[in-house]
């Protein structure tokens, strides 16, 4: 709400008000944490994320898959010692904060898909697909 400030008595009205805004959000703050149950359930509100009002609940840190959780950690910790092994503090964290970000796309479903598509490119022919089964007859039918 931005109120144009023309004049010092503009000026000191809205001083005022955010003052009082200022004061407001303290006494919330205070209140929020002011019992151990309060800062038990903030703590908690990390971890678990309740349903929003559209009812979709988001996922929270142990709501994934175990490849999920496994590769928060095994990704930078792998990225790091490998690829970035001589970089710096600054660079090894921000590697660290990439990779927690794109470990969420890593599940379980996509692993499972990957690893098929590795599967079918190794995978032997089966005896319907060789040629004496396509309409080629055998060598010794040939002749």
């Amino acid at each position: 709400m931005d109120i144009p400030v023309r004049n010092i008595d503009d000026l000191r009205s809205e001083i005022s008000r955010l003052k009082g805004l200022e004061q407001e959000q303290s006494i919330a703050l205070t209140q929020r944490f002011r019992s151990p149950g309060a800062i038990l359930s903030s703590i908690i509100s990390i971890f678990y994320t309740p349903a929003n009002a559209d009812g979709h609940k988001a996922a929270g840190f142990f709501d994934q898959d175990i490849v999920s959780l496994i590769s928060r950690v095994v990704l930078p910790f792998t990225l790091n010692k490998t690829i970035f092994r001589n970089s710096g503090f600054i660079v090894k964290t921000l590697v660290g904060l990439v990779s927690q970000k794109a470990s969420n796309f890593i599940n379980e479903d996509m692993v499972v898909s990957l690893w098929d598509k590795a599967k079918s490119l190794f995978k032997s022919k089966t005896p319907d697909e060789t040629p004496a089964h396509k309409g080629i007859p055998p060598l010794s039918e040939a002749y």
